[in-house]
């Protein structure tokens, strides 16, 4: 059975806390009547402040909150530290991890974010990770071997089934800049990386996302690619008629 689409919106460092609690507010009423969340997950990753504030709009309706981080523990003397168990307190269900913005500005190694991985498992949070290359090493045809590396730091270890996990496909070079990833290698990387997948070690039934300057009028055509299941969404998901139209345009495909 193919997975139901799943969207995730990045927010990164945009919206204070009450412009996140505004687009809780909002968000519900302009999708009711004709979304199902059976059929599309819609996930929201705002900044950390904004987490409680959305959880308590939001509540257990079907639009579930993710952390765009974590460090890693549960408790300790590290200041300005959230780990998984804070995140997951405040009403995060999922975690990013390995975002490149995190592994160029603060320098998180493939090693840091497999140590993520687990530290959200334990925190009872689903890792999204993010993978991918840049524009240096797609010209040198680099590509396949930087995400056999970045995934196989997650994928050697032998992992329970019963351990969500998400991987997003993030090409740098097309992160924030406009520029979109061609459909066809899309889908191409994303059966390679889903070839990688059923043969490691860890869950089977992977959501594979893509993300790049995802809007409403691409997103059609990487959904329905047969190794995608979603995309990790960026600048386009900080409208509410942005959000409203990526669910409309997943639930379409269905």
């Amino acid at each position: 059975m193919a997975m139901s689409p799943l969207l995730i919106a990045n927010w990164k460092m945009y919206k204070t806390v009450e412009e996140s609690a505004s687009f809780a507010r909002l968000l519900g009423p302009r999708l009711e009547g004709w979304w199902k969340p059976q059929a599309v997950r819609l996930v929201i990753a705002p900044t950390s402040l904004a987490l409680f504030a959305m959880a308590r709009h939001l509540g257990d309706g079907p639009v579930a909150l993710a952390a765009q981080n974590l460090e890693l523990g549960r408790e300790g003397a590290f200041t300005g530290a959230l780990s998984g168990y804070l995140l997951h307190e405040a009403g995060a269900r999922l975690v990013i991890i390995g975002h490149s913005e995190r592994r160029r500005y603060f320098a998180e190694t493939d090693g840091l974010v497999a140590e993520k991985v687990d530290a959200a498992w334990n925190a009872g949070l689903t890792p999204v990770v993010c993978v991918g290359e840049t524009e240096a090493e797609r010209d040198s045809g680099q590509t396949e071997a930087v995400l056999k590396r970045q995934l196989s730091a997650i994928l050697t270890k032998p992992r329970d089934d019963d351990k969500p996990l998400v991987i997003a496909y993030e090409p740098v070079w097309a992160i924030g800049t406009g520029r979109v990833a061609k459909t066809e290698d899309v889908g191409q990387i994303a059966h390679t990386v889903r070839q990688w997948l059923s043969t490691s070690q860890g869950p089977k039934d992977v959501p594979l996302l893509y993300g790049g300057s995802v809007n409403p009028d691409n997103l059609g055509g990487f959904l329905r690619l047969p190794d995608v299941n979603g995309a990790l969404v960026g600048g386009a998901s900080l409208t509410l008629e942005g959000v409203v139209a990526m669910v409309r345009v997943a639930q379409e495909q269905i």
